[in-house]
């Protein structure tokens, strides 16, 4: 074994190479990168040619020939070996099942260790062929607590919110929780309760409405998220006091005519003054101008219309010229609930906007939005018409999968083997390709081709199925195993089934899940279609054309009512009283009596 300088041009490639498959672009764009940086680190293995020629067979390393010639690299070193018998493939073999990138943590330590020899992050960055800013975020990441890091090192690693909330924290904090949460050896960590106790809420700059001078004022330093998206302002503070007072000065001394600073509610929507009624369209000259800040810090607006103030029919008493206050009587008044029916129904709506937003934001563990799906179809607005038996099911025969979800003392706690057993249960139930009301559509037949449910289809060699193909579709059937088809297509079916029984399974191309393309973007068409929907209908809501059903509810409700009228109407009896049964158990299981 010895090394050599030779013309990376001149080397053959090796037709018994293990590695068939094209390495992706930016792998190659990536080599390159270090190719022309800092050389060629490790030599290619190449073996004198064994069919009479002078020349050199690659073993090892024919990217790195490749991307040396694309660097214009005249000569380059080699590794010179002995050929094998087999010409090398067992090697190549093994060098490429061995080979392993390096884990995150060795690469975060890698770079800090060139930092510490003299390389700037530029350097590091075109050598590596990373954007500046990601060494930066790696260099971040090199800092986190060290017997973290160890976890991390052993594969156990936390997701990327989690990895961003314990690097923004410092070492002293990061140590103090990793006291308190340290995993017993041989354990996972458990790093959704690491990440909150070292969360803290962050004020961004690209919502401060306050000048430079205020943030002085109030002692304000931004730090730099390193991991927020590049094409934004991703400066944050952790003092939420300095920032919030900061905003309410600057709207106190910006405040427009007829303007008021106006408190926020528990849900952050603003508390109009008594009998003002919102506006929502372009405000008029008399109307006033409320200023809040929300949930995020962000300085708000919002206008408002104050009534004419005018005696009421009952009202006693007079009124002083120019007072805007009424005397009222009060004789014979009911007395008035806690909250009205307008206000539970606001009361939804504020739950309803606050829950879609934390689903659509708030960072959730995929165990726990696994778990949430699950729980969605016990849900009582559910209604499926399931192919699991060929029925209407409720939120009744969800709420066995739900149950499993609970511990017995009715807390909502699970692991993720329990996840998975009630998240299969309920697919199950819910996909189905059965002809009919309980027909999925394409997504059952995408969730098959997922998941590989071609490998589960039955033998369909039998006379039964068989006798439902077309003479043409049976010889090309008996063509494809060898089978010359038989004068009567009786025959060439009997012979297929003879075939079948005895040598191989059977599957028609037509059972096979993969949907038609065109399907796909009739799928996608109607997704574009349903969100144009929704906005012609936030646009015209509670206009007197609105119908029941929307043109793209069509099809569905006429497959829906393709088993009768009378079916149909027994079906949803059927769903009445199922609802009915799940409301009736589940008020008993609280011992609350239904009304």
């Amino acid at each position: 074994m010895h090394i050599l300088k030779l013309d990376p041009r001149a080397l053959k490639d090796n037709p018994d190479g293990a590695r068939r498959s094209k390495s992706s672009p930016q792998a190659d764009a990536l080599l390159l990168a270090t190719v022309k940086s800092v050389g060629i680190i490790q030599p290619p293995v190449v073996s004198p040619e064994t069919d009479g020629g002078n020349g050199f067979v690659i073993q090892a390393g024919h990217r790195r020939v490749r991307q040396a010639i694309a660097a214009g690299l005249e000569e380059i070193e080699v590794l010179v070996t002995d050929a094998a018998n087999d010409n090398g493939a067992m090697r190549s073999m093994i060098a490429n099942v061995a080979f392993e990138p390096l884990n995150p943590v060795d690469q975060w330590r890698g770079i800090e260790r060139l930092v510490a020899l003299g390389w700037t992050e530029e350097a590091i960055a075109v050598a590596l062929a990373l954007p500046v800013r990601q060494i930066r975020k790696l260099r971040l990441l090199a800092n986190v607590f060290p017997a973290m890091l160890d976890q991390m090192a052993r594969g156990d690693m936390p997701n990327e919110q989690q990895l961003r909330t314990i690097a923004a924290a410092s070492l002293e904090e990061q140590k103090e929780v990793w006291k308190a949460h340290k995993p017993k050896k041989g354990d996972t960590a458990a790093w959704w309760q690491i990440a909150n106790g070292l969360s803290k809420t962050r004020m961004y700059a690209r919502d401060a409405s306050f000048s430079e001078d205020l943030r002085e004022a109030y002692g304000i330093e931004w730090a730099d998220d390193l991991f927020g998206p590049a094409d934004q302002d991703n400066r944050y503070t952790t003092n939420v006091e300095a920032f919030l007072g900061a905003q309410q000065e600057w709207m106190t001394n910006n405040l427009p005519k007829k303007g008021a600073v106006v408190e926020v509610n528990n849900w952050g929507q603003p508390e109009l003054p008594k009998k003002a009624e919102r506006v929502y369209g372009k405000p008029g000259k008399g109307d006033h101008t409320g200023m809040y800040i929300d949930r995020e810090g962000k300085v708000q607006t919002v206008h408002y219309r104050m009534p004419d103030p005018k005696p009421a029919a009952g009202k006693t008493g007079s009124v002083a010229p120019g007072s805007s206050e009424i005397e009222e009587d009060t004789t014979g008044s009911k007395p008035r609930p806690e909250v009205t029916q307008k206000g539970h129904d606001m009361i939804g709506d504020f739950r309803t906007d606050a829950l879609h937003e934390a689903l659509a934001r708030a960072p959730v563990e995929d165990d726990m939005l696994m778990a949430l799906l699950v729980l969605a179809f016990a849900g009582q607005n559910v209604r499926v018409d399931s192919g699991a038996n060929d029925h209407v099911f409720g939120p009744k025969r969800f709420k066995r999968h739900a149950a499993r979800l609970f511990t017995d003392d009715g807390r909502f706690s699970f692991d993720m083997e329990t996840v998975r057993v009630a998240t299969r249960a309920t697919l199950i139930d819910v996909l189905s390709c059965r002809r009919g009301m309980s027909n999925s559509g394409v997504v059952s037949r995408i969730a098959g081709e997922a998941v590989g449910a071609n490998d589960f289809l039955p033998n369909m060699g039998a006379e039964d199925f068989l006798a439902c193909l077309s003479r043409q579709a049976l010889e090309a059937a008996a063509r494809e195993v060898g089978i010359q088809p038989r004068p009567r297509v009786r025959e060439t079916r009997s012979a297929l089934v003879e075939h079948f029984k005895a040598d191989a399974s059977f599957v028609h191309h037509s059972a096979l899940f993969a949907p038609d393309p065109q399907e796909i973007a009739d799928l996608m068409r109607q997704a574009d279609d349903a969100v144009s929907g929704d906005a012609s209908a936030d646009g015209n809501a509670g206009s007197a054309g609105d119908a029941p059903i929307g043109a793209n509810d069509t099809e569905d409700a006429n497959a829906s009512n393709e088993h009768g009228p009378d079916e149909q109407h027994a079906r949803e009896n059927d769903l009445q009283e199922d609802v009915s049964d799940d409301f009736a158990e589940e008020h008993s299981a609280y011992g609350i009596a239904a009304e």
